[in-house]
């Protein structure tokens, strides 16, 4: 399968074409390794889906595909449909250079920043406006929340400060939990067992949005 056909379904909940365009040439730029590897290499901090092969591909659409249900939901949600498409972008990509580029022995710690460093380097041949590139690294950036220092405690990554990139990383956080049981067929979603494992976070994401210290403080017990 060629790079840019692992997200063929992804793709489709993006409304504007170009936009579609630009994540397609951006997938087709991204190291060979991230369509193989698995999300964990010691399943920690992934649930089993995302430990086999592909698995880092499994994660990053379980993430699009909880952004995708959340944003559909007007009562949740109060974003421009250009800002949705942007989220669901940067999502996609938000783990490609995991293990950097050219690919290295372990994670980089940095990883979120050097996806952002990635998309700015082709953004002469995206249509993005300067705001929009700006949004779209900004939540790749922030997408790892609290959990921003390295091995020796130093502060690597930003925090997320806005709805942007608290939603960002909400999204790559559930996508994360173990208590998550999405089924594949092959690389895809299957879609009736993942709305079943999603009703179990609308009491979270309405809390979320009726009030955000409560869900932040819940969220990091």
């Amino acid at each position: 399968m060629d790079k840019v056909s692992y997200f063929n379904k992804e793709y489709s909940y993006i409304k504007d074409e170009k936009k579609r365009d630009d994540l397609k040439y951006l997938v087709s730029e991204l190291p060979d390794y991230f369509f193989e590897i698995p999300a964990s290499s010691t399943g920690k901090y992934h649930p089993e889906f995302a430990g086999t092969k592909n698995g880092l591909v499994k994660h990053t659409k379980v993430a699009v595909r909880i952004a995708k249900e959340l944003l559909d939901n007007p009562g949740i949600n109060s974003f421009a449909q250009n800002e949705k498409d942007i989220i669901l972008m940067a999502l996609t990509l938000h783990d490609g250079l995991k293990k950097g580029n050219p690919e290295e022995k372990y994670t980089r710690f940095d990883h979120p920043l050097l996806a952002a460093s990635f998309v700015k380097k082709h953004k002469d041949k995206l249509s993005l406006s300067d705001e929009e590139l700006n949004l779209m690294t900004r939540v790749i950036s922030s997408h790892m929340g609290i959990w921003n220092k390295d091995f020796n405690d130093n502060e690597v990554l930003p925090v997320p400060k806005d709805k942007y990139e608290r939603f960002v990383h909400l999204c790559d956080y559930l996508s994360s939990k173990k208590f998550l049981n999405v089924d594949f067929d092959g690389i895809d979603i299957k879609y009736w067992l993942l709305m079943r494992s999603l009703f179990s976070y609308y009491l979270l994401v309405i809390l979320w949005k009726w009030d955000t210290c409560l869900f932040q403080w819940l969220l990091y017990l």
